[in-house]
């Protein structure tokens, strides 16, 4: 896998291997719920990128780059610049600081989140183990 970030080639890699990787499964088991992870523009990244994923029971059902937000209603929404996004992705800036700082914005149930921190943390880490070249 050496698909760049972030783009649909990557989104379909990521979904490869939370799809494949047995600890992620045991982990998120009992996770429900989709999200769209919004990157907006900085130095690196031109334009907005918008990144659907759906995940259920330890499985990824569905992957894919939208256009807008329009009226759909993922349960989470995941917003932050392009380069604090890629700094949780390349394990530099942990993803609850992120949140607890404003660097990472999230709309949806935060107490899912929280109850489910080993399941972010170990979903954060496929994508990280997916995330070889970025834009």
């Amino acid at each position: 896998m050496s698909s760049i970030f972030p783009s649909l080639e990557w989104l379909e890699d990521l979904e490869e291997k939370l799809n494949n990787d047995d600890d992620y499964a045991r982990i998120a088991k009992k996770w429900e719920g989709d999200m769209l992870c919004h990157l907006t523009p900085d130095d690196r990244l031109k334009e907005e990128i918008l990144l659907y994923i759906d995940l259920w029971h330890g499985k990824c059902r569905e992957v894919a780059v939208w256009d807008e937000i329009g009226d759909k209603e993922p349960a989470f929404i995941l917003k932050a610049v392009y380069s604090d996004f890629l700094s949780i992705l390349q394990g530099e800036l942990d993803p609850r600081s992120a949140m607890f700082t404003g660097k990472l914005d999230i709309k949806g149930n935060i107490a899912t989140i929280i109850v489910n921190t080993p399941t972010v943390l170990d979903f954060v880490r496929c994508a990280s183990e997916v995330t070889d070249e970025v834009v």
